[in-house]
């Protein structure tokens, strides 16, 4: 069966789409993935439309890949529907990285085409009613879905990516076919397979030059780990897609035994939950049912030990996420939501890339320890990682703080540091700092703590950039 008859079945049978009742809106980059895509699209019989996001980030490149795309519109006569966008911008204004700035935009945007199709379908309908009332509705009555390109390999990439991050079993089903309006119906191919077809029918595409760099984490696994175990295990794509099916059916009674277990533990009151502590500790597994309540109030896979210790602890206990906390009342564990000036400590957990708060946004990255080329720039605080111990608190910084300034071995008050560094009252209460087990680590954007500098001795060292 060649890849346009297996196209076929998997849109019939895994996502209940056939022909001549559907309508799609194709995210088309330009990439082999998409342009297949577009081209099986057309000779299955799917009506479309293409829509192409230029981010205007790779400057040239970005206006080859929009011209390139509006080419395939004249080759399928489709129509194709090009959006610019000021990523850095959005971003900046945002506090967020571009790749999370990009998504926003790009699905936000698709959310506007959806809607407009819907409307010119409306209008369809109408002028349909005007010509005859027996008329079947065939037009008015198409499902109109937005259609991206993600294939197996993509598949893959994200389940090891969500298990590498402590997802739980909701990230190990990878990319849904049908989620709402979004379907994936090239899941069932492989790169390998969907690249084979697209020179057997001399397709051609455009290579975003970003997809080569391994500093982000997809590629690295792309280029790197799965390479790496196909020379272990030689079936290892095979067997990953498997787990990916297995998964997928493990999760429906997970789910459905999960959420029968909270009903019977849960009783909410008002904005808070409350769960009592002897019942709690008779569950089993106690830890995995702890984190599957824990997770739905903004904490971490890591801090569900925390959260066991906690129900042993002396009353008004608590620990917090970025959210709520965790709250000892006698018998009873009590989540409640943080109050506003509660809700200025934020939890930063190991692995975590960017994080966008009140002062600003930071970024993270572990390499191995280089002091021979330790950045002067405020604004990039270069730690020992050896030293430093998850989960970090960032929060403003507060009456009766102290440190110990980079070169100095005694420690000083935040108060006169303040003072040394000229600030002014209200630069003062802007600013911000970072802890590693309740010592300071960064005073941000002004002086890194002496005990966190990089050493000869050091393995690997902390980056964190900082950008307002």
């Amino acid at each position: 069966m060649n890849l346009l008859q297996q196209f076929i079945q998997y849109c019939k049978q895994e996502l209940r789409l056939v022909p001549h009742q559907t309508q799609w809106v194709l995210a088309v980059s330009g990439g082999v993935d998409s342009v297949v895509l577009a081209d099986l699209c057309h000779h299955a019989g799917f009506q479309f439309v293409i829509a192409h996001c230029n981010f205007q980030l790779r400057g040239d490149e970005s206006i080859r890949d929009e011209n390139f795309v509006r080419s395939l519109g004249e080759r399928y006569n489709e129509e194709v529907l090009v959006k610019h966008f000021d990523t850095k911008a959005y971003a900046e204004a945002n506090k967020s990285s571009i790749q999370v700035a990009a998504r926003e935009l790009r699905y936000g945007w698709f959310e506007e085409v959806i809607s407009d199709e819907l409307l010119v379908m409306s209008d369809k309908h109408k002028q349909q009613s005007l010509v005859s009332k027996d008329l079947q509705l065939t037009t008015y009555n198409l499902q109109l879905f937005l259609a991206t390109a993600h294939h197996a390999d993509d598949n893959i990439e994200t389940l090891l990516l969500n298990f590498f991050r402590g997802t739980g079993i909701s990230g190990l089903h990878g990319i849904l076919p049908k989620q709402g309006n979004i379907i994936r119906p090239l899941l069932f191919a492989k790169r390998e397979e969907i690249v084979a077809y697209a020179k057997e029918n001399n397709l051609s595409w455009v290579e975003d030059s970003s997809n080569a760099s391994d500093k982000y984490s997809r590629n690295f696994v792309r280029h790197q780990v799965m390479p790496l175990m196909k020379t272990i295990y030689s079936q290892v794509e095979d067997n990953l897609l498997g787990n990916i099916e297995r998964f997928k059916e493990i999760e429906l009674i997970y789910s459905a035994s999960i959420q029968q277990t909270k009903s019977k533990l849960i009783e909410v009151k008002g904005n808070e939950s409350h769960i009592p502590i002897l019942k709690l500790k008779r569950q089993t597994p106690l830890k995995t049912i702890v984190f599957e309540i824990i997770k739905d109030f903004g904490f971490a896979a890591t801090q569900t030990e925390e959260a066991i210790k906690l129900l042993d602890a002396a009353n008004g206990s608590f620990m917090a996420s970025a959210s709520h906390r965790l709250i000892i009342n006698r018998n009873w564990l009590i989540i409640a939501p943080l109050q506003p000036e509660e809700a200025l400590n934020i939890i930063i957990e190991e692995g975590i890339k960017n994080i966008a708060y009140a002062g600003g946004t930071l970024s993270f990255e572990t390499t191995p320890a280089d002091n021979t080329h330790l950045p002067t720039d405020a604004t990039i605080a270069t730690l020992n990682a050896d030293e430093i111990r998850y989960p970090l608190l960032l929060r403003p910084c507060k009456q009766g703080d102290y440190f110990y300034p980079l070169g100095m071995l005694k420690k000083k008050k935040l108060s006169k540091f303040f003072i040394d560094q000229k600030l002014s009252k209200t630069d003062k209460e802007r600013v911000w700092v970072i802890e590693s087990d309740k010592r300071i680590v960064w005073v941000i954007g002004l002086r890194i703590d002496n005990r966190f500098r990089i050493k000869p001795t050091s393995k690997k060292q902390l980056t964190i950039k900082y950008s307002s």
